[in-house]
């Protein structure tokens, strides 16, 4: 098997590892930063749990390799201390009822953050479309609605 040194920069620290060339993110951020809050579900890229930003964008960590990463600014859901929005969408989400097993929700608050810098959660309808690529087995979506609503308007100027 072909590995590569990387050097990545993970929720602020420069990290540096020898990994197999088809490692995933994913599996690269649990077994060997060993940050556990990025959640693996479907391991095809379909169900969000997995979800975190590369280069402030959000990106299924299961179907992207950890090599094609290097070089690049990495953010997890453990790394969002003191960030306002994110803070405002996890208070909202408990609030809200929006989580119940927990396993989707690292990757809700990512792109429910993520929607609400864009300016996306304008309406139930918009949230629902910009939320359509996480899958909850658990809560209807109902109250992960409702958490986006609440934070979005905890955030209006």
């Amino acid at each position: 098997m072909t590995k590569s040194h990387i050097e990545l920069t993970v929720n602020g620290a420069v990290v540096g590892a020898d990994v197999e060339d088809r490692l995933t993110l994913a599996d690269f951020l649990r077994d060997q930063a060993g940050l556990t809050g990025t959640h693996l579900g479907c391991e095809h890229g379909v169900c969000g749990a997995c979800t975190v930003l590369v280069d402030g964008e959000p990106v299924r960590s299961c179907i992207t390799l950890a090599a094609a990463t290097a070089g690049r600014e990495v953010r997890t859901v453990e790394g969002f201390d003191g960030d306002r929005t994110m803070d405002v969408v996890r208070e909202a989400f408990s609030e809200a009822h929006g989580l119940q097993c927990g396993y989707c929700t690292p990757g809700m608050v990512i792109m429910v953050r993520d929607a609400l810098l864009r300016g996306c959660c304008g309406s139930a309808g918009e949230i629902r479309r910009e939320l359509a690529g996480n899958i909850c087995r658990c809560t209807g979506y109902g109250g992960i609605v409702a958490a986006a609503e609440l934070a979005r308007d905890r955030l209006a100027p």
